[in-house]
């Protein structure tokens, strides 16, 4: 049963018991998921099923069971009508042999309905809004990898979208050109007030641009709602160094109740429940014959909101 909502919440995408099978391999398990206005991540590890779940919603593959809504649009029955609605930035190149930049987002402007003068004005407005204006009569074949990444969004934006895909937008990116890329996707979201459903597996992507995310493990969802909200029902968290029996110490925290991330590195990331503190750490550590070579107290992240869902 899906929730109900207020009217200026009402979602831009919805999955309810959404199965997808390819062969004998399942890629979402009955999935029921809700896409809320605004900039919501897609977060999994590879294998997850974000791929498949993104194909359900723009009509790619038919799911074995389960109902798909876009835009308060039914999958199955109105396909055509929500893909004139939609903007799309795959993870792979799409380009055409040949054309320049002007040339290719038009075209894909007037495959979205677009009327061929509106389609070239537009397409020249958003390759200076997405920072290839310069470059926009070059040959695609001739774009740098970040230069590729920008005209995938630049060809997706085209026809002013109700609902925004984006699948891994910083692919391939320098430090300068993702952090730029970032800087659009947050400027969509909020100046301009596009909804958008981003894809990834880079978490600090996700949590730089979002106001809500889904996490997929395995084809089920492991989580979902406000990261803000995420990361405050999270338990006291402290960062953590010692020198002795490393696994030793981590089964007695485990023991009072605490959870550990991130050993390997040297440092962890231990969380303890209400009404433990510093004290029972230094405790344990005592017990055991571990010294404390680091311990300060840190905040909750994104990061170890996706570490516990799935497991990690």
């Amino acid at each position: 049963m899906m929730p109900e909502f207020e009217p200026d919440q009402q979602p831009v995408a919805t999955l309810d018991q959404v199965s997808i099978r390819y062969g004998a391999q399942e890629a979402l398990r009955s999935v029921t998921a809700t896409f809320l206005p605004g900039a919501v991540g897609l977060l999994g590890p590879n294998g997850a099923g974000k791929s498949s779940l993104l194909k359900g919603l723009l009509g790619f593959v038919k799911p074995a069971s389960g109902r798909l809504r876009v835009l308060g649009l039914d999958v199955h029955s109105s396909p055509l009508k929500i893909r004139a609605r939609l903007g799309y930035m795959p993870e792979s190149d799409g380009h055409i042999p040949g054309m320049n930049a002007v040339s290719f987002v038009a075209y894909c402007g007037q495959l979205s309905g677009l009327p061929r003068a509106d389609a070239t004005q537009r397409a020249h407005e958003v390759l200076y809004y997405v920072g290839l204006g310069e470059a926009r009569y070059r040959n695609i074949e001739t774009y740098s990898t970040g230069m590729k990444q920008r005209i995938k969004l630049a060809q997706a934006l085209v026809h002013d979208p109700d609902l925004l895909f984006l699948d891994e937008p910083t692919n391939g990116m320098d430090p300068k050109g993702r952090e730029e890329m970032l800087d659009l996707v947050t400027d969509l979201a909020t100046r301009k007030g596009v909804n958008l459903i981003l894809s990834s597996h880079l978490l600090p992507d996700v949590e730089e641009t979002c106001e809500r995310v889904i996490v997929l493990h395995q084809g089920t969802v492991a989580t979902e709602g406000a990261i803000a909200e995420l990361k405050q029902r999270r338990s006291q968290v402290f960062e953590i160094r010692i020198k002795g029996d490393l696994e030793t110490f981590i089964r007695a925290l485990e023991a009072i109740g605490a959870e550990c991330h991130g050993a390997e590195n040297g440092t962890m990331r231990v969380f303890v429940p209400g009404g433990l503190g510093p004290r029972d750490l230094f405790g344990v550590a005592t017990r055991h014959q571990v010294q404390v070579r680091h311990l300060r107290p840190s905040v909750p992240t994104l990061e170890d909101v996706f570490a516990e869902a799935i497991g990690e």
